[in-house]
């Protein structure tokens, strides 16, 4: 930890010629003259969250999602190629917002990361004030109060979470209140279960199948995420180089070291765990309408059977296959919402 500049010694020395520049105080430590020099000339400046993209302006009359897409992806509204980006994607859709999708990347967005989402001007609490960009880990609360204030409910409290998530009825016209709390409640515990299928063992056989399986990142990661970035041979290089070494590193965080046979084992079996939840219904948990759960499903089922996606080595997807209700449940909320 650093010293104490206050703290007497013992044995006080006889002190040295301080330096005190303009508007600086007195210290015993001085920086030297060539940095200092340097510094003078180049001070050191923290700045702010990025600004918003400038083609943002000519899209505040309507709510805006920027997510990885391509350029013509965006114009045609198509699911997002990356899972985060279009489990929101999704979610919005199945919430009945009408919304645009802006090709970015995590540079544009102001708290580095994407998906984020901007509201319409014409949705600001405040007349004189546009909207801020919502990100991602707020889109649902943004999602639920904005369903609860058309419905003119001061809170979504009136609503059970997954029916919050999508604008349906209040839960008596459902369900009874006698009866056990809904699926998909914060308070279920399947719900957060289910929830850790998706965010690890699903999630691990992705990022290895995506990034550090050769095949898939030449046909698919290098394409979509490297090649829009830069021309520069180099710096492609540098970037697949990051980019794989950040799923390794988010592997062995749960693990000392990948195996990969294990990673596909642990995915075929949380693909069976969500194949038994979904059974012989259209939407997860007995829901009527998809909800925040459905999304985050098919962000990894819709990329994993797009047929305009390359996949080389196809070992997670034939896993997924397996299973006719996952693959029909992919199917429904595409052909329904894209």
């Amino acid at each position: 930890m650093p010293q104490d500049a206050n703290a007497a010694p013992e044995e006080k020395p006889k002190p040295r010629a301080k330096v005190q520049t303009k508007n600086s105080s007195w210290s015993w430590f001085t920086t030297p003259q060539p940095v200092k020099r340097l510094f003078d000339k180049f001070p050191l400046e923290t700045y702010g969250q990025n600004e918003l993209p400038q083609r943002t302006a000519q899209n505040r009359d309507q709510h805006t999602l920027y997510v990885f897409t391509t350029d013509n992806g965006a114009r045609r509204s198509a699911p997002s190629f990356n899972p985060s980006c279009l489990k929101w994607q999704a979610y919005l859709k199945f919430s009945n917002f009408s919304f645009v999708t802006i090709s970015s990347n995590n540079h544009a967005s102001p708290n580095g990361a994407l998906p984020f989402f901007l509201p319409s001007a014409s949705s600001s609490t405040f007349p004189d004030a546009l909207p801020s960009p919502v990100p991602s880990n707020r889109i649902q609360r943004w999602t639920r109060d904005t369903i609860a204030k058309r419905k003119g409910i001061s809170n979504a409290s009136g609503l059970s979470r997954q029916q919050s998530e999508h604008g349906a009825a209040p839960a008596e016209s459902r369900k009874s209140k006698e009866e056990d709390i809904a699926p998909g409640d914060p308070s279920d515990m399947r719900y957060e279960a289910y929830v850790s299928l998706l965010d690890h063992r699903i999630r691990n056989a992705y990022l290895y199948s995506l990034y550090l399986s050769p095949p898939n990142f030449d046909s698919i990661a290098f394409p979509l995420y490297i090649a829009p970035s830069t021309t520069n041979t180099l710096v492609r290089v540098i970037l697949s180089h990051q980019l794989r070494a950040a799923a390794e590193t988010e592997l062995l965080k749960q693990s000392a070291r990948i195996d990969v046979v294990a990673i596909h084992q642990e995915s075929d079996k949380a693909f069976a765990a969500l194949s038994e939840l979904l059974g012989d219904d259209e939407y997860f948990f007995g829901e009527e309408s998809p909800g925040l759960f459905d999304a985050s499903v098919f962000a990894y089922t819709n990329l994993l059977l797009d047929e305009g996606l390359d996949w080389r080595d196809t070992r997670m997807a034939d896993g997924l296959r397996d299973y006719r209700n996952l693959v029909a449940h992919q199917k429904r909320i595409r052909k329904t919402h894209f």
